[in-house]
């Protein structure tokens, strides 16, 4: 390409928004162009331009170039219904403002809108609509990929355990999914075999899980919002995550799962009208704080986990507060500072802002509550006044559980709690 022909390159570029390497070129692709003959003519580095209109997809993408549409995302990528629409092999391939649909079915055969083969370091996926594909976006081994600000809707046409996932992540580390909305698939994010990921900022309806966590370490879950799935954020068999300042509403199952997640911070997130808004099964030395847990039929079904500090939290009109199941007692509270029960009758003479009382949410009562729910039309009866006053005047009856020693008098408002409330 001479100078002159850079130079007009490179201020078409400028102008269109478009960052194009030095010597590369910024080529205008007209509508029903053999898109794959132009990317097989490129050179590495240059941008294709595509204008409004449907070009045919199974396309495979292998050296360094940049696929931009309008921003409108009138630029349609059709698949065949066999295999990938589009297979990124390179890195450094960057694929912004375009419509991307009609992928192949498969799901053995790993199928996806957007596949991201292990040589596709770097790959940028921006701000797209991502539509009727399998899965819409796959990570399959890449490293430091970027998914944001894509619109990825899955096939509406197949049953919810026949689609794909919104996006696949497989031992892809360094790699991020931010700000999408992503709806009608199986699982709104899938990762297994992963690491040092960050899935933040995403909006997730219509879907099984929101988020899934398989075997994924050292990674982020942050700033997203689950609306109306059967479970929220499904955390399983990983270690040393940061959770926080998630939102899940109306999940049918659980807001939050997890499920031998070790060694992990939950912080500042809101479980708002599920069966049970957390679950916490075989997980250790973790930290759940300054969460917020409201509206549920069990606030925390706790089962075979250890060394777990819980305090700050708010349980607010769940039906059962907590579903320990263990004979041992447990202390819920952190360096004098408990959580907020909204059923707590209590005093605090001193105004410090802790109860003067510890509170039981596993006495004899609760737990034939959430064994046998009708027993809750007895709660006003005088046997069941007379068991609580004996329980509380006899510890030595009591059976294993929760106990928190400093319970907070007002339920902690934090700004995700303040957010949710804006929220369908």
């Amino acid at each position: 390409m001479t100078r002159k022909l850079a130079a007009m390159a490179a201020g078409l570029a400028i102008a269109v928004g478009v960052s194009v390497p030095a010597g590369a070129a910024v080529i205008d692709v007209p509508a029903g162009t053999n898109l794959q003959a132009a990317i097989t003519a490129a050179t590495a580095g240059d941008t294709l331009r595509l204008a409004a209109g449907d070009y045919t997809g199974d396309l495979r993408i292998d050296k360094p170039l940049t696929l931009i549409g309008p921003a409108d995302r009138s630029a349609h990528i059709l698949g065949t219904r066999k295999g990938r629409t589009i297979w990124v092999q390179a890195q450094d391939v960057t694929l912004q403002h375009l419509t991307i649909q009609h992928s192949g079915l498969s799901l053995s055969d790993m199928d996806a809108g957007v596949f991201l083969d292990k040589t596709a370091t770097g790959a940028q996926i921006l701000s797209n609509d991502i539509i009727d594909n399998s899965v819409g976006v796959y990570l399959w081994g890449v490293r430091d990929a970027r998914v944001e600000h894509n619109r990825i809707v899955g096939n509406t046409g197949l049953r919810v355990n026949e689609r794909g996932n919104g996006i696949t992540v497989w031992n892809a580390p360094g790699s991020k999914v931010l700000n999408n909305d992503i709806s009608e698939g199986r699982d709104g994010i899938f990762s297994n075999n992963s690491r040092e990921n960050v899935f933040s900022g995403n909006v997730f309806h219509h879907l099984r899980y929101a988020v899934h966590y398989m075997y994924t370490n050292d990674s982020e879950v942050s700033d997203n919002v689950s609306l109306g799935n059967e479970i929220g954020y499904a955390i399983m068999f990983s270690r040393r995550l940061t959770v926080r300042d998630n939102i899940a509403l109306d999940s049918q199952f659980q807001g939050l799962m997890l499920n031998a997640t070790d060694d992990s911070t939950i912080t500042g997130n809101v479980m708002n009208r599920a069966e049970k808004c957390v679950f916490v099964y075989n997980s250790n030395f973790n930290t759940l704080a300054d969460n917020h847990f409201q509206g549920c039929q069990i606030g925390v079904h706790y089962t075979g986990s250890e060394g777990n500090k819980i305090y700050g939290n708010a349980f607010v009109n769940n039906q059962n507060q907590v579903k320990y199941v263990g004979t041992r007692f447990i202390e819920w509270s952190e360096k004098g500072r408990g959580n907020y029960w909204s059923d707590m009758a209590a005093f605090d003479l001193d105004g410090d802002g802790i109860a003067d009382t510890a509170y039981r949410p596993n006495g004899l009562i609760d737990q034939v509550i959430w064994r046998a729910p009708n027993a809750r039309l007895l709660l006003n009866s005088p046997a069941v006044t007379i068991v609580r006053w004996a329980q509380s005047q006899f510890p030595a009856i009591l059976p294993g559980g929760v106990i928190d020693s400093t319970p907070l008098m007002v339920a902690p408002v934090t700004p995700t709690w303040e957010k949710s409330k804006a929220l369908p």
